[in-house]
């Protein structure tokens, strides 16, 4: 169990109840508060929707032998990370060195960096969390260049041990990534010759190589992952005898993976390691649209399926022509970059009563969103709001409430973020 922090709410913490400021989180959920005491704009997360979708990654994955490691930058919320790692993940992938220095504080003991390690400040940081034999860590390199970085690094410090890396395969045009198998395996014999690295296997992410589920996406995807896998096999006389990660698999394509390693001889020590992070939650746009398990896919997945889990709520502050609606939340509190923000549902001034509503939200600036739509949105009333993108919504607020579940407004959580 990750440290859950307990320090007082203060009233830089958007969105809470006047009355929450200087509680600590149990002393402010023993007063079971209702969302409707919150300030907008907000985001909320619904608790029996996080629960299912943890579940359901979780048996999908232990039913084809696959770890899973979810990217926790998508909340940076230890919180929610614990909920997967008690649903059986084996660790928590992380971004940069700075999210893994959080993590440890936080307590994690085995992170993937989905990235290269080559400052030689975090590298010397790194050597000394290293002392700890129960931290298990491992990081990506795409070049000598990256290799010869993090010996220098790591030599400086004096590391007690050899770091596990994986060299990352990428595509033309694409991101990070050595460009071709060959190259690759370069990376890699220099990796298995390094006193101060140690060649742990092949990584990458196929997600950047498609935004839908085309025909055309598909294939790119499906190229891309045959080709980890060649590199895999090239590197057999490289690897030592420990354990070997293979790893991939964002939120949007984990199917076309599992069903790519489900060809493969497994053996004891080879580890299959999924990376998807944003299913904890899903969404209402982006990946309601591309993942195979959300409720509108098609049924390839059988019944398996994630919900959506995050919610947005602005007031109405202005009508200022017929047909159009002012928000009090923007860029600086919804995510964007994916789709803009879906109205679902209206609720009056002083009522408890939700209305469906048929709405666009056509533009938004920093703290305003504007919401199109025949009916007549009265000053005051809140907007309840689809969300796409998990991963640029969490970064936007230090404290998010959690919900008991759609049907209930009682908080049962607060969530702190550590972005």
């Amino acid at each position: 169990m990750l440290d859950r922090d307990e320090a007082p709410l203060t009233a830089r913490d958007k969105g809470l109840p006047e009355r929450a400021v200087g509680a600590t989180i149990a002393e402010f959920l023993a007063t079971r508060p209702h969302l409707d005491e919150f300030w907008t704009p907000l985001i909320a997360l619904d608790d029996a929707a996080m629960d299912a979708n943890v579940a359901t990654m979780a048996t999908w994955c232990a039913e084809r032998g696959i770890e899973i490691m979810p990217h926790g930058k998508t909340t940076m919320a230890p919180v929610l990370w614990n909920r997967q790692l008690d649903a059986g993940a084996t660790g928590i992938t992380l971004a940069t060195m700075g999210q893994v220095r959080t993590g440890r504080d936080r307590g994690l003991d085995s992170v993937m960096l989905a990235n290269a390690a080559v400052d030689p400040r975090s590298l010397g940081w790194l050597a000394g969390e290293l002392t700890d034999p129960d931290f298990r860590f491992v990081s990506w390199v795409d070049s000598i260049a990256a290799v010869e970085a993090m010996e220098h690094g790591l030599r400086a410090a004096g590391a007690s041990r050899a770091v596990d890396v994986c060299v990352e395969l990428g595509t033309a045009g694409g991101r990070t990534g050595a460009r071709s198998v060959a190259e690759a395996v370069r990376v890699a014999e220099r990796i298995a010759a390094s006193p101060w690295l140690r060649l742990a296997g092949v990584a990458g992410y196929e997600g950047s190589l498609g935004h839908d589920r085309s025909p055309a996406a598909l294939r790119a995807v499906t190229t891309y992952l045959e080709a980890q896998l060649e590199l895999h096999s090239a590197l057999a006389s490289l690897y030592d005898d420990g354990d070997i990660v293979l790893t991939a698999g964002g939120s949007a394509y984990f199917d076309i993976v599992a069903d790519i390693w489900g060809g493969v001889s497994r053996d004891e020590r080879t580890r299959f390691v999924l990376r998807s992070g944003a299913y904890i939650v899903h969404d209402d746009g982006f990946y309601r649209g591309i993942s195979p398990f959300d409720e509108g896919a098609a049924d390839s997945a059988g019944s398996l399926r994630f919900v959506n889990a995050m919610h947005g709520y602005a007031r109405v502050v202005s009508s200022p022509e017929p047909g159009l609606a002012l928000v009090d939340g923007g860029k600086r509190d919804l995510p964007y970059d994916e789709g803009m923000p879906i109205p679902r549902a209206w609720r009056a001034p002083a009522s408890e009563a939700w209305n469906p509503l048929q709405a666009e939200v056509s533009a938004m600036n920093d703290q305003h969103s504007y919401v199109r739509s025949e009916q007549s949105l009265p000053i005051g009333s809140v907007v309840r709001l689809g969300l796409s993108h998990p991963c640029t919504a969490f970064d936007k607020w230090r404290i998010l409430p959690v919900v008991e579940s759609a049907e209930s407004d009682l908080v049962v959580d607060l969530v702190r973020t550590w972005f």
